[in-house]
C-alpha cells in the first residue's frame, strides 16, 4: 500500500458556495462572531480569533456547495512531495504546487477526490494576531461533515491518500476521521449523493459555547438543535442555519485523541447517544433536510474529465 501523500497538521479553513453573500457575510461577520478580513465583489475571508488569516471564505455562486477543504502542512516541501505522490497515485492537479493568488497567501496546491470535493494542501499561509478569549468567538473550524454516497469508499481514499485514522463509526452510518489529536476534522455520512452537511466552529470553552448560543438568540435565531453533548467526540453542540440554509454548528471540548492509547469504537444510532445530556430532543425535519442538501458535482462541474480519472480510487489504495 503507497504511503500516504502528507501529514496532515490539521483543517485550516473551508470555502462555502453561496446563494446569500451578502447576507452571509453579515450573518457570519456580526452574528457568528467571525471577522472580515478581505472581501472583494464576488468573494469574502473571515477570521476566528485564533492565529489562521482565515477559516471561513465565501464565494457568491447559483447554488450552494462546498468550495474547497484547505489542510495545513508544515514545510513547501512537504505540498512538493505531495505533488510527486499524487501524480505517483494518478491523481489529476488542479493548481500548484506553488504560491496561492489567494488572500492568506501561502505554498500549496490544490487537487479533487473520488467526488469532486476540492481539497487543498499548504504551508506558510499567513497568520494574524490571536483576538482575547474575552470575547465570545470561534476559534476557527473544527470540523466538517459530508455526505457521501458510498462511505466505505470515502473513508478509505481520506486515510489512505490523506492519511486520517477513524476514531469512532456511528454504526455504518458515519465515521470520524482525525488528523491531529482532535477526535475529528472530518466525518462522513452516508446519503444519496455527496454534498456538504455541516461546519462547526471551535468555541473557546462550554461557558464561551453557552454565551454564542445566547448571542444568537439575541439576534432572534434559536438553535435548530441543541444545546447538547455528542456521544462520538463528546463534544458540545448547538446548529443553526445561515441566511443561505447552510448549516453551521457551535461546538466546543472536543475530545482530544492520545494516539497510542485510542482503540476506535462502533456507537449505536440512538437518542441517549447522540446526546448524552438528554436535553436536545431528536434533530428536526428541516435541519436533517438542510444538511442533506442536493447533490454537489464540485470540482466536476467545471472539469467533468476528473470525474472519469479519479473513478474508483475510493475502492483501492493505488
Amino acid at each position: 500500500m503507497p504511503a500516504p501523500i502528507a501529514q496532515l497538521r490539521g483543517l485550516r479553513s473551508v470555502e462555502l458556495r453561496t446563494v446569500e453573500l451578502g447576507a452571509s457575510v453579515d450573518f457570519y461577520s456580526e452574528v457568528w462572531g467571525l471577522r472580515v478580513v478581505e472581501r472583494d465583489t464576488d468573494s469574502a475571508w473571515l477570521r476566528g480569533s485564533g492565529e489562521n488569516h482565515h477559516v471561513l471564505a465565501l464565494t457568491a455562486a447559483e447554488r450552494n456547495g462546498l468550495g474547497c477543504l484547505s489542510f495545513s502542512l508544515a514545510t513547501p516541501m512537504e505540498v512538493d512531495n505531495a505533488a510527486r505522490a499524487l501524480d505517483a497515485r494518478r491523481i489529476p492537479l488542479i493548481e500548484g504546487p506553488g504560491r496561492s493568488p489567494r488572500p492568506g497567501g501561502g505554498y500549496g496546491l490544490r487537487f479533487a477526490d473520488h467526488e469532486g470535493r476540492v481539497i487543498e494542501l499548504v504551508a506558510e499561509m499567513l497568520a494574524v494576531a490571536p483576538l482575547s478569549r474575552d470575547i465570545v468567538a470561534p476559534i476557527g473550524v473544527t470540523h466538517v461533515v459530508l455526505n457521501t454516497a458510498d462511505i466505505d469508499a470515502a473513508t478509505r481514499f481520506y486515510c489512505d491518500v490523506l492519511g486520517m485514522r477513524v476514531s469512532d463509526w456511528s454504526e455504518h452510518q458515519m465515521s470520524f476521521l482525525r488528523c491531529n489529536s482532535y477526535h475529528h476534522a472530518i466525518a462522513f455520512n452516508e446519503d444519496r449523493w455527496a454534498s456538504l452537511n455541516h461546519v462547526a466552529y471551535e468555541m473557546p470553552s462550554v461557558d464561551h459555547f453557552m454565551r454564542g448560543i445566547g448571542n444568537l438568540r439575541h439576534h432572534g435565531r434559536s438553535p435548530l438543535w441543541g444545546p447538547g453533548r455528542h456521544g462520538p467526540g463528546n463534544n458540545t453542540f448547538s446548529y443553526f442555519a445561515d441566511p443561505a440554509k447552510l448549516v453551521c454548528e457551535y461546538t466546543s471540548d472536543i475530545q482530544q485523541i492520545v494516539e497510542a492509547d485510542w482503540l476506535p469504537r462502533i456507537w449505536r444510532r440512538i437518542p441517549e447517544l447522540a446526546d448524552l445530556w438528554g436535553t436536545a430532543g431528536p434533530p428536526p425535519a428541516d435541519l436533517r433536510a438542510n444538511m442533506a442538501g442536493y447533490e454537489d458535482p464540485g470540482a466536476f462541474d467545471l472539469r467533468p474529465e476528473l470525474r472519469e480519472q479519479l473513478a474508483g480510487l475510493g475502492d483501492s489504495s493505488r
